[in-house]
């Protein structure tokens, strides 16, 4: 697979990356240990070496499978996890008081079975600690070596500007898709003028966008998309018509629809490094295909075209969560 640079920060990663998020969090019952392992390994071989995962993700749990999983190319791959939730649970709301980035950054080194993260993500922005503090934190655990790179997740232009100053940030992962478009207001502008590099989150729309949702499926309760508006019974029958969309521009490129998807993320930026996550080796190696797929100016335009007459419907997040997000 083809490599990226996140940003200025001379960090190079695979193009897409790999959200583990799914294997033991927010979509369903937590995939079997051994299972994901084996998966985690799959993406390796397939020329995957951008692992994301967060203390939040069980909690725990999901760090120590990755850990365990990369031990044995742990050199050859970039880690990235998050810290910013109380006892690392996002329920209980955002914690980024510097002891807490210092005990998450201590307990993530032990379940990552590792002696660095390479890219420590504050997971959401604390309206109680300045963000000043929290970059000066970061910036002091890259001094003792702990830390390699310093990110924000679902931070805004002011927040990521005051962050910048102290110490520079690598990279913004936010979510960004065909159905969720926001940041190419604001956020992308900002990040290219500061050289900071994108990782867009649910580059699939949470799964939308791969066909295998309609207004027929039904999510478990612990399964996060079952509060999300965006994906009620009613929002997920008018927003067939985008599924349906990517569908025949699919089938003119003899690809899938996820990997139209991804191949039009990756054609946005060279500096944007979407980290689609499955539960599953077949749609793996569909995701890992979309590098593969050549999308041209006429097709990029195409799809533009198509698309924009398309309205989707529905908050991406649950009035709750939607609170979270620093705008």
């Amino acid at each position: 697979m083809q490599k990226r640079t996140l940003g200025n920060s001379g960090l190079e990663v695979s193009a897409l990356g790999y959200g583990a998020i799914g294997l033991s969090f927010a979509y369903g019952p937590a995939t079997e240990t051994q299972e994901a392992i084996a998966l985690i390994r799959s993406a390796y071989e397939r020329g995957v070496t951008f692992f994301d995962t967060a203390e939040a993700y069980g909690p725990h749990t999901n760090e120590e499978v990755v850990g365990e999983a990369l031990a044995p190319f742990r050199d050859e791959v970039v880690i990235a996890t998050k810290f910013g939730f109380k006892d690392g649970d996002p329920q209980a709301g955002p914690d980024s008081r510097p002891q807490r980035i210092r005990r998450v950054a201590e307990e993530s080194l032990r379940r990552l079975k590792t002696d660095r993260i390479d890219l420590f993500y504050q997971h959401r922005v604390d309206p109680d600690v300045p963000i000043e503090d929290v970059a000066g934190t970061v910036e002091e655990l890259i001094r003792e070596g702990k830390v390699e790179h310093f990110g924000l997740s679902e931070a805004g232009v002011r927040t990521i500007r005051r962050a910048h100053a102290v110490q520079p940030v690598t990279a913004l992962q936010s979510e960004y898709s065909l159905w969720w478009r926001e940041p190419e207001e604001q956020i992308l502008p900002t990040l290219e003028e500061l050289g900071i590099g994108f990782v867009p989150f649910s580059p699939l729309g949470k799964g939308f966008l791969t066909g295998a949702i309609d207004e027929n499926t039904e999510f478990g309760s612990d399964d996060f998309r079952s509060t999300v508006p965006r994906f009620s019974e009613e929002n997920r029958r008018a927003n067939q018509s985008l599924v349906e969309v990517l569908g025949r521009i699919a089938d003119q490129k003899r690809v899938t629809r996820a990997q139209i998807a991804l191949a039009w993320l990756l054609a946005q930026k060279p500096w944007s490094v979407p980290i689609p996550g499955t539960t599953k080796l077949h749609r793996l190696e569909e995701n890992v295909g979309a590098a593969d797929v050549e999308l041209t100016p006429d097709d990029l335009r195409d799809i533009e075209a198509t698309v924009s007459g398309v309205e989707v419907r529905g908050d991406r997040y649950s009035p709750q969560m939607q609170q979270r997000v620093d705008r």
